[in-house]
């Protein structure tokens, strides 16, 4: 019997010494992505691609299994896959919700480009993402009141959170809760949107929260400057995961961390996370990590985007046949971002107005486009394909040539100037402003002169700018290229002119 009381109490022993005592301290990882448009490879395949991100997320989930994956809002749109039809329906982000359901994301922002899609549409992703969506300050609107934006299931209607808390705990039972916060950038008005203040409601959320979780982290999709705010009136945040830039930067703002990763997953942050529960304490490391042709991608993720792609290929091989192939090596990087090309003349929409001009010989007196026909909002760099083109410009259209009074030009021109920040901004070619006097060849604007335009085709539909149209009388007359001529399809054109460069 004692010998059996021995063993029994060395057992006991052994067991116990084996079992590693709970030290309050646990390591977690949170791995950022932002403003990913594009679930395939960009820039000839060297860099992105949603399989390769899945890659990183594999290993680091071997590393260490509490290692979530974050979506910093934008990405429904745009894209280019957005724009096709695949059966009787335009894609809209579908394609985009089924990648990152099958990436097991942990937690998404809305961003403003959410909103560029309909009600209905922004419905539909929403009921078929399996992942959790958070905002403070974006509701739907309805007849009467605002209410969260939700997912509805099985006739059942879910509710998005403000916030979110996950809890995790590690080997030797170390147990913790986390929470997040997310704001977004009110830039993107729709009628079927109510956004509340981003500061108050930051600093609500996190009021609601804090007491409910042992640490909070932001998750935003708002300006830089917005963040440096947010950081400020909320100093206890050891880390805030943003998006909208498209440029990767990481800023300090006391104790709080503010990183963003470079659009398109061009690269990732990786952030290693070490808790003591006594102290309270948070320790934040974080690592930018370039995604990469060395990044062998994921099979299981690598199967739906080229499901995806294969879909794209074929859609705009009935356009034109090698859409992969390298058209123009961009020493400097062709801006495209939506900021920019809405507001000034931006490199890319020089070329895209050049391209316009080229496309009649340059046998017109010169080129507008209006910014809101680029939708690529990025910066094109190094080996530009065909495909990217499509990206920059996915709505196409015809570039028609249209005689028009200098009077109406001018017109035209001026209210281009005054829409800076919108769609109806114009990028001009062979067009300037000298002080307070337009240019046109060279040569101060005559108001009774019959000018040759190039025009893209929805500029002369009067979306953006009212009173251009076909049926203005000082419109005289609109050419419609054939389907055989370069002006057929803007993007072609594009391409046309770029290769022609590469060859110079």
């Amino acid at each position: 019997m004692k010998l059996y009381l021995k063993l029994s109490i060395l057992t006991l022993l052994i067991s116990f010494s084996s079992c590693k005592k709970d030290d309050d301290k646990i390591d977690f990882t949170l791995l950022q992505i932002n403003d990913v448009y594009e679930i395939a490879p960009i820039q000839g395949g060297e860099f992105g691609g949603m399989a390769r991100v899945e890659t990183v997320h594999q290993e680091l989930l071997q590393e260490n299994p509490n290692t979530m994956l974050f979506l910093a809002g934008d990405f429904l749109n745009p894209s280019l896959l957005g724009t096709i039809k695949v059966d009787g329906e335009r894609v809209r982000g579908k394609q985009m919700v089924e990648v990152m359901n099958a990436m097991n994301f942990d937690l998404v922002a809305f961003g403003n480009h959410e909103f560029d899609l309909s009600q209905n549409d922004l419905q539909k992703r929403l009921n078929e993402s399996k992942f959790p969506w958070i905002s403070a300050n974006v509701n739907l609107k309805t007849k009467n009141t605002s209410i969260p934006f939700y997912k509805e299931k099985n006739n059942q209607k879910e509710a998005l959170g403000e916030t979110f808390i996950k809890e995790i705990s590690d080997k030797d039972g170390t147990k913790i809760k986390i929470g997040f916060i997310s704001v977004t950038l009110p830039s993107n008005p729709k009628e079927y949107v109510e956004y509340g203040n981003m500061f108050v409601r930051a600093r609500a959320s996190y009021a609601a929260i804090k007491d409910a979780v042992d640490v909070v982290f932001g998750l935003t999709h708002v300006k830089i400057t917005n963040d440096k705010r947010i950081a400020k009136l909320i100093p206890d945040l050891p880390l805030i995961m943003g998006g909208h830039e498209h440029t990767n930067s990481l800023d300090t703002v006391g104790n709080v961390l503010i990183a963003k990763a470079d659009a398109n997953a061009k690269t990732a942050y990786i952030h290693r996370i070490s808790y003591d529960k006594k102290t309270k304490k948070t320790k934040v490391t974080s690592q930018l990590k370039e995604i990469n042709s060395s990044i062998q991608p994921d099979k299981k993720i690598a199967i739906i985007v080229d499901k995806w792609q294969t879909i794209l290929t074929a859609k705009i091989k009935d356009i034109i046949p090698n859409p992969d192939e390298i058209i123009f090596s961009a020493k400097t990087p062709l801006d495209g971002r939506d900021t920019p090309i809405r507001s000034q003349q931006t490199n890319l929409g020089k070329v895209i107005t050049a391209a316009m001009s080229f496309a009649f010989d340059d046998k017109v007196d010169a080129a507008l486009v209006n910014g809101g026909s680029i939708r690529i909002d990025d910066q094109l760099r190094g080996n530009i394909t065909s495909i990217d083109i499509f990206r920059v410009l996915p709505y196409g259209g015809d570039i028609v040539k249209v005689a028009i009074k200098g009077r109406l030009l001018k017109r035209v021109l001026d209210y281009g100037k005054l829409a800076a920040g919108t769609g109806a901004y114009l990028h001009r070619h062979k067009i300037a402003l000298q002080e307070k006097d337009w240019f046109v060849g060279g040569e101060k604007i005559n108001l009774n002169k019959t000018y040759t335009i190039a025009f893209s085709d929805y500029l002369l539909k009067g979306f953006d700018i009212p009173f251009l149209s076909d049926k203005n009388k000082e419109v005289y007359s609109v050419y419609h290229p054939k389907e055989t001529e370069l002006g057929f399809d803007i993007r072609k054109a594009v391409i046309a002119y770029l290769k022609q460069k590469s060859l110079k």
